[in-house]
């Protein structure tokens, strides 16, 4: 799935090498990995919930902020549940629709961040949303960095 120079660059920023099959979806400027797409499972088999990883240092260091802020409470608050439940239900259809149809094993359960309810991590939400997801977490997160942006430069 990975080209060699992607297993490289996302072990330097893990600081260990990845535990699952991935693919880079998202690249900044200079082509270094944002957003990777794990496979379903490990590469030891165990079920893999995150299918989208924000491995990006700088903006998982800013996400970060902002759940320490209390970022994940707010979030939960702010955004509507039924939109939530239906991020997590369309979250998991996609990762379970990568599951190989005759697995008999353990299957990855939950939605973004391998929750069922709630908001687990705004860094899991925040890397679908930048690839695409319609994830309304992910969407209160990047207007959270853009608001602790303008706050550091006012």
């Amino acid at each position: 799935m990975a080209a060699p120079d992607d297993v490289v660059a996302l072990t330097a920023l893990l600081g260990r090498p990845p535990q699952a099959e991935f693919e880079v979806v998202l690249r900044d400027a200079g082509g270094s990995p944002v957003v990777v797409r794990n496979a379903p499972f490990t590469v030891d088999g165990r079920p893999m919930p995150t299918r989208y990883w924000l491995v990006d240092r700088e903006l998982s260091v800013a996400v970060s902020r902002v759940e320490s802020a209390g970022g994940v409470r707010s979030a939960e608050a702010a955004v509507d549940p039924d939109d939530l439940r239906r991020a997590h239900r369309v979250y998991a259809a996609e990762r379970d629709a990568a599951v190989p149809t005759a697995h008999a094993g353990p299957r990855p359960t939950g939605g973004v961040g391998g929750t069922r309810t709630g908001v687990k991590c705004l860094h899991a939400h925040y890397a679908w949303y930048l690839v695409g997801g319609d994830d309304p977490v992910g969407q209160w997160t990047a207007q959270a960095l853009e608001a602790a942006r303008h706050e550091a430069h006012a």
